[in-house]
């Protein structure tokens, strides 16, 4: 983003960090497999709350499902986030289940301080959806998601291949990247967001516009269908 501050406030990462970021997210992944609980969120801090002021959806956001869903899910998501990668599967189930009644909000909420690669990868999902809309969006996301194996694993390389293979014109991608000129819209919350100490992914489940219920990580599919099921009795 062109604003300085959310990136120059932010530490680099050092050289380790990425490559304990990889085994620690693998041994929390297989921990939370066979236990059944949720793979926990990635903050800065190792913290996540709750309290944390959301915005209501616009029609600027990115929308998947029906326009009347009483449940809309608001995710915050970081693309090079293994476990942001875990929940996308998740939450593709959930409509899946629920297409009638629920439906999906996409925010970005890039961390730097983690995934260096984030911020351009997010910038590339909005280009996207510059040039396609928003289906393209969605489908350009799904694909980057499918591409990397997290935690800065993506070539950057990548990105203009990803948007010929859904389709998009890959000239007009290129110079819509280069420009830079979706930076401020990805990056826009990474302040007030770190400030909340939210790790990501972090989801809000909402009835009618009015927040009931935190989703703090990669929380499986069966708790998330508790708390939408005690939502639409």
């Amino acid at each position: 983003m062109e604003p300085q501050q959310n990136t120059e406030q932010l530490e680099q990462p050092s050289k380790f960090m990425i490559p304990l970021a990889i085994v620690v997210a693998g041994a929390m992944v297989a921990g939370a497999i066979y236990f059944g609980g949720s793979v926990p969120s990635r903050s800065l801090t190792g913290e996540t709350s709750s309290e944390v002021d959301i915005p209501k959806v616009t029609e600027n956001d990115h929308y998947i499902g029906q326009r009347n869903a009483k449940i809309i899910i608001i995710e915050y998501s970081d693309i090079e986030c293994p476990f942001c990668k875990i929940f996308h599967y998740t939450m593709k189930e959930i409509l899946n289940t629920y297409p009638n009644d629920v439906a999906w909000v996409y925010r970005h909420y890039p961390i730097p301080q983690l995934h260096a690669k984030a911020i351009k990868e997010a910038e590339a999902t909005e280009c996207a959806a510059e040039l396609g809309g928003n289906q393209a969006f969605w489908n350009y996301l799904d694909e980057i998601f499918a591409t990397t194996n997290s935690n800065d694993s993506l070539d950057l390389a990548e990105l203009p291949r990803i948007a010929g293979t859904i389709g998009l014109d890959v000239t007009a991608f290129n110079e819509c990247l280069d420009s830079g000129r979706h930076t401020e819209t990805v990056t826009k919350d990474i302040v007030r967001l770190q400030k909340q100490k939210l790790g990501t992914p972090y989801s809000v489940i909402t009835l009618n516009g009015e927040k009931k219920y935190v989703i703090n990580g990669a929380e499986p599919i069966a708790s998330i269908k508790l708390k939408i099921d005690s939502l639409l009795k």
